[in-house]
């Protein structure tokens, strides 16, 4: 998926009506008043020129920060915003609710902007010292947590 793919998937995230009920769809999961987009996942086929691990992560946080910049350009700087507290809180037996469940186990930061009603997150998760990576992309009008 390229760069383009991404900013017209978010694009239609952003103007696409929300299901009353968590639903999956060809570019991940919706719900009520969300979307979840798997942008780059480990269990993706890249193809036929599969890449080396150093290589696969690299892709992937090339493609995170290009997408970041497009995003900038568009919307201006995002929040940054750690997700160590909410951690902390999920640990301690808190239930995190949907949308933004996932992204607190998952992520350390998510990169946040305002657009009108939604919010648009942009999460990456790294398996420590292995090449997984994930690129996730979440709009909602679920305020974070």
């Amino acid at each position: 998926m390229t760069t383009a793919h991404h900013l017209r998937l978010i694009d239609g995230m952003r103007t696409r009506g929300f299901p009353p009920e968590r639903t999956p769809s060809d570019w991940g999961v919706s719900g009520p008043g969300y979307h979840t987009a798997f942008l780059r996942a480990d269990h993706q086929p890249w193809g036929d020129d599969e890449p080396s691990a150093p290589e696969h992560r690299a892709q992937c946080l090339a493609e995170h920060d290009a997408l970041l910049t497009l995003l900038a350009v568009r919307w201006g700087e995002p929040q940054v915003m750690s997700l160590w507290s909410a951690q902390e809180r999920m640990m301690a037996g808190e239930v995190m609710a949907d949308p933004w469940a996932d992204p607190v186990a998952g992520c350390e930061f998510l990169r946040l902007w305002r657009v009108e009603d939604r919010w648009i997150a942009v999460g990456l998760v790294l398996e420590d010292g292995g090449p997984g990576c994930e690129l996730t992309v979440l709009v909602t009008v679920v305020d974070p947590p």
